[in-house]
């Protein structure tokens, strides 16, 4: 398992990550990517201990995504089982549990204080925190994807799904987009991941 780990996580946090799987005796399973979820953690009948992971995420990501699903965990052994998933036990128990790891030998200076800055409050999905997710970004592997906050207002984008959308202007902290195909006009995170298309 350490050495798989040495595969997707930054090297200075592996054996920390280890100590905490086995201390926790966690199954920890790689998988494809799944659009709805970078992890999730399950309890299974038998009592074991099941985290599963997407393989796809870059290394930063990874790291923040298995100490996320480990704080599940250990929040619900702690606290019970009848508190709040994203409450405020496994914030307090993700934060603690993220601490060793908000050091310059694990994160890139550029990342560092943004990482320290989320886990202030960390929230249910890193994709919450727009400068988070942005700052993250920079180490995936290439794709044709941007943010919806880096492409002008008036230029059309497709989804995952497949609907295209304009560009408006932005609302607070989210941009009026309008559906091409319906009119509806839907609002779209900055750090949302779209594909620039032309539209005649």
């Amino acid at each position: 398992m350490k050495d798989i780990l040495f595969k997707y996580l930054p090297e200075h946090a592996v054996a920390i990550v280890y100590e905490l799987i086995k201390t926790h005796q966690v199954h920890l399973k790689i998988v494809n990517e799944r659009t709805t979820r970078h992890g999730d953690y399950r309890k299974n009948q038998d009592g074991s201990h099941a985290i599963t992971v997407n393989a796809n995420l870059n290394k930063y990501r990874f790291l923040i995504t298995t100490i996320h699903e480990i704080a599940h965990l250990v929040a619900f052994q702690k606290f019970g089982r009848n508190i709040k998933p994203h409450g405020i036990e496994w914030k307090q128990t993700f934060r603690l549990l993220m601490l060793p790891f908000i050091n310059p030998s694990i994160f890139p200076n550029e990342v560092l204080p943004v990482v320290a800055n989320h886990f202030k409050n960390p929230s249910a999905s890193s994709d919450t925190d727009a400068i988070l997710a942005m700052t993250l970004k920079k180490f995936d592997a290439p794709n044709q994807n941007v943010f919806v906050d880096e492409i002008p207002q008036g230029s059309f984008f497709r989804m995952k799904d497949g609907r295209v959308f304009k560009k408006g202007k932005l609302r607070v902290k989210l941009f009026e987009c309008l559906e091409i195909s319906t009119n509806k006009v839907y609002l779209f995170k900055p750090n949302a991941e779209v594909e620039l298309v032309n539209v005649k």
